[in-house]
């Protein structure tokens, strides 16, 4: 995914710190934009699609599953109300197709065609 983003000329950061959330990141961050991407493992994130149970410890796993996805809502929440786009993808999604969304999102905040 970064390589072909960065092939097409776009610039990033990685693992930027979100603004006011101590101990959170934004996986894939285009600052001069605001345009702030995530990238989901499916267990960890509730993808439902593919996300699993474990059958040991079930009721930790299902709590800390939950605070996961929790958390992902509230830094959404948070960077969209301070002017950022938010871009979420699972981790099972067509690279090629991800660079070419985010791309696009990037592209049009610059006031570029995609």
């Amino acid at each position: 995914m970064r390589r072909l983003l960065h092939r097409e000329g776009h610039r990033f950061r990685l693992h930027r710190p979100v603004p006011g959330m101590p101990r959170r990141t934004i996986d894939i961050a285009f600052p001069g934009v605001r345009v702030a991407v995530f990238l989901d493992g499916c267990f960890w994130h509730g993808c439902p699609q593919h996300a699993t149970s474990p059958k040991a410890n079930a009721e930790w796993w299902r709590q800390k599953l939950d605070r996961n996805m929790t958390r992902d809502r509230e830094t959404t929440e948070r960077l969209t109300e301070a002017g950022w786009t938010v871009l979420r993808f699972w981790e099972h999604e067509d690279p090629v197709t991800v660079a070419a969304d985010i791309a696009a999102v990037v592209s049009s905040a610059r006031g570029l065609r995609p």
